[in-house]
């Protein structure tokens, strides 16, 4: 093994501690990799993949949100924290990469409402090079079929309903990903009800999309049921002065199995999905 990985809690400014894991390479390549995870999906969902790039030469940092795994310290009935406060977190770890590692390139990688959450990331700056991964809009209406049926189930049933009977929205006995908090869930589904999405509930000031400029490679699947490509496309419209490389991506023209929402982060695609990764990665940090 030609990294090793050491854990540590870091504070926040939202005045919590979230738990991170870092991986340094043997032969580091100056490149520093941010991983912000999808809603309720631990840190460790991504460790292969971090393994994988940090045998590479890229220092890589896995987190989980303050109120999922190893950064709930208390019973998450009791955690405050919403949506504002992870985009905290994001911030935290990619102000703490490059105070460590000033000299190094920072990458985003975004799955999901990871996406989502750097609009709100005022460290968003000492960002060099994202890709977003089915990151999106969650708003019901820009998905058709079951998947519309199934958004418009979450945000108008599934959420306010069990929701204030748990104390959090109950996510794995729903058999969807980890409980997630309620301030959480319930600001995720005024989100969700809204044709604007997020871009509904804050002025166009308060958000950081705009002033993205660096280079984003943007990445959606067909047949993903929680990231249509015109919800895809719809977050993509948002970075207004980035260099975005949008790519829809069929996975019979790689030859590879359906990935759907949480595929790319499989070992499966070393070979494929990663490399392209990786060969955006040094033609674009």
């Amino acid at each position: 093994m030609n990294y090793s990985v050491k854990n540590i809690l870091l504070a926040t400014s939202f005045q919590h501690k979230i738990s991170v894991s870092i991986f340094y390479p043997e032969n580091s390549s100056n490149k520093s990799i941010i991983i912000s995870s999808a809603t309720g999906v631990l840190q460790k969902y991504y460790s292969r993949f971090a393994s994988h790039f940090s045998s590479l030469g890229f220092t890589v940092y896995t987190f989980d949100y303050y109120g999922i795994g190893a950064s709930n310290s208390k019973s998450i009935k009791h955690i405050t924290a919403n949506l504002n406060a992870w985009a905290f977190d994001q911030a935290a770890v990619i102000k703490y990469a490059k105070e460590t590692n000033p000299e190094h390139k920072i990458i985003l990688i975004t799955h999901s409402i990871g996406g989502q959450l750097m609009g709100l990331n005022a460290e968003i700056k000492l960002v060099d090079s994202i890709i977003t991964i089915a990151s999106q809009t969650g708003y019901w209406k820009y998905f058709k079929g079951f998947s519309r049926f199934r958004m418009f189930m979450f945000w108008y049933v599934l959420i306010p309903f069990t929701t204030p009977i748990f104390g959090y929205f109950p996510a794995k006995k729903l058999g969807l990903f980890e409980n997630i908090p309620k301030q959480v869930a319930y600001q995720w589904r005024q989100w969700g009800i809204h044709p604007n999405y997020m871009f509904g509930h804050f002025k166009n000031t308060e958000l950081y999309f705009s002033t993205v400029s660096c280079p984003v490679l943007i990445l959606s699947f067909p047949r993903d049921l929680f990231a249509s490509k015109a919800s895809v496309d719809w977050l993509a419209s948002k970075l207004t002065h980035a260099k975005v490389d949008r790519r829809h991506l069929i996975p019979a023209d790689l030859n590879i199995k359906d990935v759907q929402h949480f595929g790319y982060f499989k070992k499966e695609y070393q070979d494929s999905l990663w490399k392209l990764t990786e060969t955006w990665i040094n033609e674009n940090s």
